[in-house]
């Protein structure tokens, strides 16, 4: 018996099959073709949306976003890759309807409409909120870092600036005084061959030296121009990131997640290293984008910073933020500031072995207003001091950490919080993390292989993952109610 055969490749048909017929309707394409015809892109902010009268037909900027979005979905990002789909792979023929737009265009696309973007993302989010997808109760806000076009060899932070100028100084000086030895030794004997200054070899280093040092200073110079403590030379505007993450050079990139479905409500990219000062614009923008006026969020220690949590519980917030341990009594074994109580109503602290500690002087910490608290007499005479102090023992208290004392009572009362966010040993407690508050990380990273940006600048880079985070959000809520249901949605 022989095998299946397919049809002669030249044999021609009666009545041609329609390029519709190849694709199924549980196709995402269809969904895409149904979302972007419903958007309002002159509203949202794209080129050329209205064709000119005069000059050569351009793209509709509809055909090249829905390219853009098939591409993210399907791990194809830069603009030849694209350009090939459109000539080969079947839904894309059908969802351009046969349009090959060349890879300059798919690239200019992206790049003059970087901030549209962002209103694409958006306009899904308010669709899921119709289809009731978020629980618009509880976010996770979380950041990760992904990297930039920018070698970590082109990264220069002022120190290892200031420390080459030096070296550079140093083997200069060293040089130089070759070239004076080799001379007095030319002058004090006649017909010696000393390293004078016709050593070419020894000119060429002190040129090369003298070259890089410029260059170096230069970079200083900006630095210094900038306020800046890092510069990079192929991305201006990413920055060598914690050697923890292992990304090198990149962009720190913070997102708010519904925890109903773990779908991206808000999402940002920012150039500052660390996540500290990021929860309370975030979790805001989350609100508003989820239309509540009150949400709880979930951040880890890297966003505790009271100005922050502040700003939250201002704006309807309710924050969960992990303290982190730190300062000179830890590191010296003492008792921890947890360890003594404050009573509001007497402005006191009260210490573990009883006594009463007591307002002694008014500082500032930051921006803040920063009160010490201590007994000294009581100290002398402790029995704890071993355990507490090794001179006499003062506690620091802020005058609006009272919203730290709120959050403290939310986080005892409410443990299942505390263990979502907390960094522990334990591996249970890592994978409830992992699942709640990783998961998109996780999915973009390695399903969607995008952990590097194509892109340069900042705004670019934004553009580019609000592509990321739509086409993740898009994923995910195909799992969650179907094609034929999110193309009701959007036709609705």
């Amino acid at each position: 018996m022989a095998h299946l055969a397919g049809h002669e490749r030249s044999q021609l048909l009666l009545l041609p099959e329609a390029v519709d017929d190849y694709v199924g309707p549980d196709s995402p394409v269809r969904f895409i073709e149904a979302f972007v015809d419903e958007l309002d892109l002159g509203a949202a902010g794209f080129a050329r949306v209205r064709p000119k009268a005069t000059g050569r037909p351009g793209y509709n900027p509809a055909d090249l976003l829905k390219l853009y979005i098939y591409g993210y979905l399907n791990r194809v990002r830069s603009g030849r890759r694209l350009e090939a789909e459109a000539h080969r792979h079947i839904e894309v023929i059908w969802l351009l309807r046969c349009l090959r737009p060349d890879f300059k265009t798919i690239a200019d696309f992206r790049r003059d409409n970087r901030a549209a973007f962002r209103s694409v993302f958006r306009a899904f989010v308010l669709l899921c909120r119709q289809l009731d997808l978020f629980g618009r109760e509880l976010l996770t806000v979380d950041g990760t870092r992904i990297k930039a076009v920018n070698n970590k060899d082109r990264n220069f932070t002022r120190a290892a600036l200031t420390a080459f100028v030096q070296q550079a100084d140093e083997r200069l000086a060293g040089y130089l005084k070759r070239l004076d030895e080799g001379d007095a030794y030319e002058d004090g004997s006649s017909g010696g061959s000393g390293p004078g200054r016709e050593d070419p070899q020894l000119a060429e280093k002190i040129a090369a030296v003298r070259g890089k040092r410029q260059r170096h200073q230069a970079l200083l110079e900006e630095l210094d121009r900038t306020g800046e403590d890092q510069i990079s030379l192929t991305d201006p505007d990413s920055r060598a990131m914690a050697r923890m993450t292992k990304v090198g050079v990149g962009y720190n990139v913070q997102v708010a997640v519904d925890v109903k479905h773990k779908l991206i409500v808000e999402q940002e990219v920012h150039s500052q290293v660390v996540d500290i000062g990021l929860l309370a614009p975030t979790a805001k923008a989350a609100m508003e984008a989820l239309g509540v006026e009150r949400i709880e969020a979930v951040a880890d220690r890297g966003y505790f910073k009271i100005e922050d949590i502040e700003a939250c519980e201002a704006a309807g917030v309710t924050t969960y933020v992990t303290k982190p341990v730190r300062g000179s009594s830890v590191r010296e074994g003492f008792f921890p500031k947890e360890a003594f109580r404050f009573d509001p109503t007497t402005d006191t602290f009260t210490c573990p072995a009883g006594q009463i500690l007591r307002p002694c002087r008014r500082g500032r910490s930051r921006d803040n207003v920063k009160i010490d608290y201590s007994n000294r007499e009581a100290c002398l005479a402790c029995q704890l001091r071993p355990h507490c102090t090794k001179t006499y023992r003062h506690v620091s208290r802020l005058e609006n950490e009272a919203v730290l004392d709120r959050m403290a009572v939310r986080l005892a009362a409410r443990p299942e919080v505390m263990m979502a966010v907390r960094l522990a040993a334990r591996p249970e407690v890592m994978d409830q993390r992992r699942s709640s508050v990783e998961h998109p990380f996780g999915t973009i990273k390695q399903w969607m292989n995008q952990g590097a940006f194509l892109m340069r600048r900042l705004e670019n880079v934004r553009g580019e993952f609000s592509l990321t985070a739509l086409a993740y959000n898009i994923r995910r809520a195909i799992s969650l109610v179907g094609v034929p249901g999110l193309i009701a949605a959007a036709k609705g």
